[in-house]
């Protein structure tokens, strides 16, 4: 007998009398599984006896591990964990040691043990990889991709649950739009629409009245509802706040002892913005009125990720603010050196980190802060020791102090990465780092990167399981057990072939899995067992790719969107081109009017981005690595998508031409990346070398460049027209700096009409870019 036969005949669903939502969740969802007419009873005064034809399903409390002890059943100690037991009786229990796994073990019931001989599951245990696996500035549910077009908020979460997440962040904007407000040429306000403060959701005395009540409850309504929907499926909620953030300018008119730290960046900002001052007890009093008043609400948050001294926000005197150490009245007095500056700043976060805690912990003695360490630098051997009693981090690494990169790309030892899908090991001196921490009542969550944030943003759908097997294996390796999955998951409803998620799943019950046996079954799940090896060869050759490309620096991560690469020209002197036929993108893009990347690729600020040499050995590996392994990769889709269309196999159809149309995408992006390259080595070249058989090179270089992107921008505007798939993050409400939207190809036409026309000019960068005035009286 099957289980699926065993379930068939169950009449009963047992839950908890008051049972927690995951619960009810899980016996409703199971009724289509049992016999016709099975109802739900909850039961009171504990665990229910096994009743003939029934299945229990709970959260395993003391009574329930008592019962498994006296059962003879050993449930792991020091882990999570997942219990599935069938009687001969016919009655089955299924149970988890928290909420947040009850969801992840019926859905892989549901979807990998039906068909399974019943007598084999007997104390079926399995141990849960990571107890915790939070989520981390999540582009679709919360951040700046949330306005993404048919995007499915309920699925989206119900598949953190399937997948086997813990904890997942919930605040996010209501609007499309921060309320910051900014002045005219101005790009900073958009900054505020990621990582929304306290302040976005509810209000204190002291600030009452500066946001409209309409945007705060609207803010609030999609926090709860975001809460309310992590609930239903077992994950644990929280926040991800850029904190200390900066206030209304109106509030130190009513308040001005109260103006702290000057946080907004020189070069990007137009106006100064500053944070109120968490020294003042005033301060103190409103951050735990705010903390008080959210959690009076949704009493059910768990935890705090405090990003800071970026994006508006930053603490008093730390070395990292962009203007320099500053700060309120209150703090230090001036000409003091540079350690007790960073003494005091370190006490000043830490206390800050322990109001927030305390002020949670009177709803959920849970609650925990955590924050990122870069930013502290400058501070952080005074604040390491006070990284204590749910006071966390998530990192990187443990063992570098600021933004560092300290490990070796796996395919180019001279290349150092720090996060991404590169960042694929860790060294043995992490352990020592996180156990200190565990010591004193401190997790450290290790980053991971699976979906498009950090490695390939727009792109939705490109796998590469191997490199995220490799990520998890070497944090399991440590026996670290708290993760954080920077940038969310992909869209179910958009990617239906998410391989690299499907891997982190059987991991997360499985840690001894073989990864190429894992992969096989995932491919033989998506096409059959004809197509699968076909399929997986594909996914090695996009990954061979994806391995063998050179980093770009920021234009890896997020910097094709926000810089508008994919859409802007890349012509020999970008400056020649009128600014009204620029400004389609410039006004757009995620800038200042004197920013010299307008006209220079390889700056942006005051940032030297990339390097003339180090883009030259950009392309070159590109071009003698990366990019013939996925055009193989394409061609193969090809090849057995006609197949499966002769022998009407309409299944593996689906995912091998899932498969190629996301592999022209990658292809596309990777080709404006080299191009790029190219840009910024033979400009720079060009205009450095008194040669002029190598201006001429350049020149070649450039030209043909130039005739490659312009085919590149055509290839993605029928990749736009014909592919039945979404291949990359769309807005729901036109392009904004972090999203493009529906008129995509229309910009991309611009770009190609633009790089035709300008295609001949002589390479040229103005020096003196960034000190232009408009109407400058000097000339």
């Amino acid at each position: 007998m099957t289980v699926r036969q065993v379930l068939a005949r169950v009449r009963k669903v047992h839950i908890p009398e008051n049972g927690l939502p995951v619960e009810e969740t899980v016996a409703r969802e199971s009724l289509a599984y049992l016999k016709s007419g099975a109802s739900i009873q909850r039961m009171s005064g504990g665990p229910a006896k096994t009743e003939e034809n029934s299945l229990s399903v709970a959260v395993a409390g003391k009574v329930w591990r008592d019962r498994l002890s006296r059962a003879g059943v050993e449930v792991p100690r020091s882990k999570e964990w997942v219990y599935f037991h069938i009687y001969d009786s016919g009655a089955a229990i299924l149970l988890s040691s928290q909420p947040c796994f009850l969801y992840t073990a019926f859905v892989y019931l549901i979807e990998n043990l039906l068909d399974k001989d019943a007598s084999s599951f007997r104390h079926w245990v399995r141990e849960m990889s990571f107890s915790v696996e939070k989520s981390t500035f999540d582009l679709a549910l919360t951040q700046y991709a949330r306005i993404m077009r048919g995007f499915d908020r309920e699925r989206y979460i119900r598949e953190y649950a399937r997948l086997g997440f813990s904890h997942i962040e919930v605040n996010a904007l209501a609007t499309p739009f921060p309320y910051e407000q900014g002045v005219p040429l101005e790009f900073y306000p958009d900054f505020y629409t990621y990582g929304p403060a306290l302040d976005q959701f509810v209000e204190s005395r002291l600030n009452r009245g500066i946001y409209p009540r309409e945007y705060l409850e609207a803010n609030l309504a999609c926090l709860k509802e975001n809460a309310r929907l992590a609930l239903r499926y077992g994950l644990v909620p929280g926040l991800l706040c850029f904190e200390p953030r900066s206030v209304p300018e109106t509030l130190f008119q009513k308040y001005p002892t109260l103006r702290g730290a000057r946080v907004d960046h020189p070069f990007r900002s137009f106006k100064p913005r500053f944070t109120l001052s968490l020294v003042h007890p005033v301060v103190q009093k409103h951050y735990a009125e705010l903390m008080t008043n959210l959690m009076r609400e949704v009493p059910e948050l768990e935890f705090m990720a405090v990003w800071s001294n970026d994006s508006g926000s930053g603490f008093e005197h730390t070395k990292s603010l962009y203007v320099g150490r500053n700060g309120g009245a209150y703090m230090i007095r001036e000409w003091k050196d540079d350690d007790e500056i960073a003494r005091a700043a370190a006490a000043n976060i830490a206390n800050y980190f322990r109001l927030l805690r305390d002020a949670a912990a009177k709803f959920n003695p849970r609650f925990r802060v955590i924050t990122r360490l870069e930013s502290f630098y400058g501070e952080r051997r005074h604040l390491w020791p006070e990284l204590k009693d749910r006071i966390d981090v998530e990192v990187n690494s443990l063992l570098v102090s600021g933004w560092e990169s300290n490990y070796a790309h796996p395919a180019y030892p001279d290349v150092q990465v720090l996060g991404s899908a590169y960042h694929n090991t860790l060294r043995a001196k992490e352990k020592k780092a996180a156990a200190e921490l565990w010591s004193r009542g401190s997790r450290s969550y290790y980053f991971h990167f699976f979906s498009a944030h950090g490695n390939h943003e727009p792109l939705l759908g490109i796998p590469f399981p191997w490199l995220t097997f490799e990520k998890l294996k070497a944090c399991a390796k440590l026996g670290i057990q708290t993760l954080a999955h920077m940038g969310g998951l992909q869209p179910p409803d958009k990617v239906p072939y998410a391989v690299n998620q499907e891997v982190f799943r059987e991991f997360q019950l499985d840690a001894g899995l073989a990864i190429d046996r894992t992969v096989m079954k995932i491919a033989r799940a998506y096409a059959g067992d004809h197509f699968a090896p076909d399929l997986v060869k594909g996914w090695r050759l996009i990954e061979g790719a994806i391995r063998h490309f050179m980093p770009m620096s920021l234009y890896s991560g997020f910097g094709t969107v926000w810089n508008r690469l994919l859409v802007r020209p890349l012509v020999p002197d970008i400056d020649r081109i009128p600014d009204e036929e620029r400004a389609y993108y410039e006004n757009i893009m995620v800038s200042p009017v004197h920013n010299p990347n307008k006209v220079d690729l390889g700056r942006d600020v005051l940032f030297e981005l990339i390097p003339k040499d180090y883009a030259r050995k950009a392309y070159e590996r590109i071009d003698s690595r990366a990019m013939k392994p996925l055009q193989t990769a394409i061609g193969l889709f090809r090849k057995n998508m006609i197949k499966a269309k002769r022998v009407r196999d309409e299944k593996a159809l689906a995912v091998l031409e899932d498969q190629y149309f996301r592999a022209h995408a990658l292809q596309s992006l990777y080709e404006t990346l080299r191009n790029t390259a190219v840009w910024i080595y033979a400009v720079h070249e060009y205009l450095e070398t008194r040669e002029a058989k190598q201006k001429a090179r350049c020149r070649k270089l450039l030209d043909d460049m130039i005739g490659r992107e312009i085919d590149n921008s055509r290839k993605l505007i029928r990749l736009w027209t014909e592919a039945p798939i979404e291949w990359m993050y769309v807005s729901d409400f036109g392009e904004t700096p972090f999203i493009y939207g529906a008129n995509f190809p229309e910009l991309l036409q611009k770009r190609i009409d633009l790089m035709k026309k300008h295609r001949k000019d002589v390479p040229f960068i103005d020096p003196g870019y960034m000190f232009r005035v408009a109407e400058d009286p000097y000339k």
